[in-house]
């Protein structure tokens, strides 16, 4: 089932300059880390009095083939996805497909955040839009040696 949103991803190559901007607006970086399996850095921030939720991800590419790759090729920095927490990734992504969403992932994969499972879809017309849906809680062999090495 689908929880809620849980952060809108803005992609950028200038994660200070965008920084600025959602300092000025009062949000705060709570959370950062990297998905390898994208080669994207992450940082996550939301205002403080909520906690956390939703946020505002900014993506910015660590290697030149990142999942980005495309999407800076199309377009400048810009929204990039819209994330949704769910309970049940596998059975949310089965769900999605029957509604005629299209999976991007060929398998969910560990996401920035430990614990953080995901897979993204895109909504075809007339939406356009690539969502990304998000499980928390799953113990993934990445965030298993990530916790075994102290990281």
């Amino acid at each position: 089932m689908i929880i809620g949103i849980d952060h809108i991803g803005l992609a950028t190559e200038d994660p200070a300059g965008v920084a600025a901007f959602l300092t000025a607006l009062g949000m705060g970086m709570d959370d950062q880390g990297v998905a390898a399996e994208y080669g994207v850095a992450c940082e996550f921030w939301s205002y403080p009095a909520a906690g956390g939720q939703p946020a505002i991800e900014l993506v910015t590419p660590v290697r030149e083939d990142s999942a980005l790759s495309d999407h800076f090729s199309r377009r400048s920095p810009s929204l990039y996805h819209v994330a949704f927490e769910v309970d049940d990734l596998d059975g949310e992504l089965s769900r999605l497909r029957g509604s005629g969403l299209v999976p991007v992932d060929a398998a969910p994969c560990a996401g920035a955040r430990p614990g953080m499972r995901v897979a993204f879809m895109y909504v075809p017309k007339p939406a356009a839009l690539l969502i990304e849906l998000v499980q928390y809680g799953v113990i993934t062999a990445d965030s298993a040696a990530d916790s075994a090495s102290g990281s």
